[in-house]
């Protein structure tokens, strides 16, 4: 199993996480790209720190939204989107390559990753780009997403993942960051909620059914206030349980 993190999120004096720390814990990085949060020394260093702890770096690829931090949709053409995505792929690469890593795969951010669950035209947009790029980036998505079919059928490798600090719907969605509870906190429930995940493939939705969840990849949010002794216990608990964790990539 997977374990990734957003990091390199945050912007001059502006601080986003313990990404030095958060990364001694997970395999692979979401590194912000600029777009929603990171300036070139902050995504330098961090993808210094994510070849230093031999974390994998993907593209934390956003709609250019730096005031609301990626989470507002934007109504943008898909040739902008595809253009935009390229650009963020190919600054990280540089900033990659200047570390001795590079970019391994793609991974879209807030707004845009929930849009592309069902938006043709953004979901489209985004594979282009990375296509566009390097046609062997796998792309990591929600599974049962427009993004992950358009993907498959431009013969891209999909990779799914699932969130550990998230409150599923009894639809296997995330419940929406508006209502009440929809991130997790408590450290041990969400180990053990992981450790379902990996074992059996289901997690406890909000209403208390169990929905089955597809994933190689978990995510735990970088922001998140605790995220480095969480993402530790994700860790810790998943490996006691017999669950190796490496990079898919």
């Amino acid at each position: 199993m997977d374990l990734n993190s957003d990091v390199g999120e945050s912007f001059g004096p502006y601080t986003m996480g313990d990404d030095a720390a958060i990364l001694r814990s997970v395999s692979s990085a979401n590194v912000a790209c600029g777009f929603h949060g990171g300036d070139p020394s902050v995504i330098a260093a961090t993808c210094r720190h994510a070849a230093a702890a031999g974390a994998t770096v993907g593209a934390h690829v956003s709609y250019r939204d730096l005031a609301g931090f990626g989470r507002r949709f934007l109504d943008c053409s898909p040739t902008e989107l595809a253009d935009d995505v390229l650009y963020q792929i190919g600054a990280l690469e540089a900033m990659a390559r200047s570390a001795g890593t590079g970019v391994r795969y793609v991974k879209p951010h807030g707004a845009l990753y929930n849009a592309i669950v069902h938006h043709e035209d953004h979901a489209r947009a985004v594979v282009d780009a990375v296509r566009a790029f390097d046609r062997d980036l796998p792309l990591l998505v929600l599974p049962e997403s427009v993004a992950a079919s358009i993907a498959e059928r431009a013969g891209l490798r999909v990779v799914t993942e699932a969130f550990a600090d998230r409150a599923y719907t009894p639809a296997g969605t995330l419940v929406s960051r508006r209502e009440p509870g929809a991130v997790l906190h408590d450290e041990a429930e969400v180990a053990r909620r992981m450790v379902r995940l990996a074992t059996e493939g289901v997690v406890r939705a909000v209403d208390g059914t169990d929905v089955r969840v597809d994933a190689a990849s978990i995510c735990v949010h970088g922001d998140t206030p605790g995220a480095v002794s969480m993402a530790a216990a994700v860790r810790a608990a998943l490996e006691d349980a017999g669950v190796r964790i490496g990079s898919f990539a």
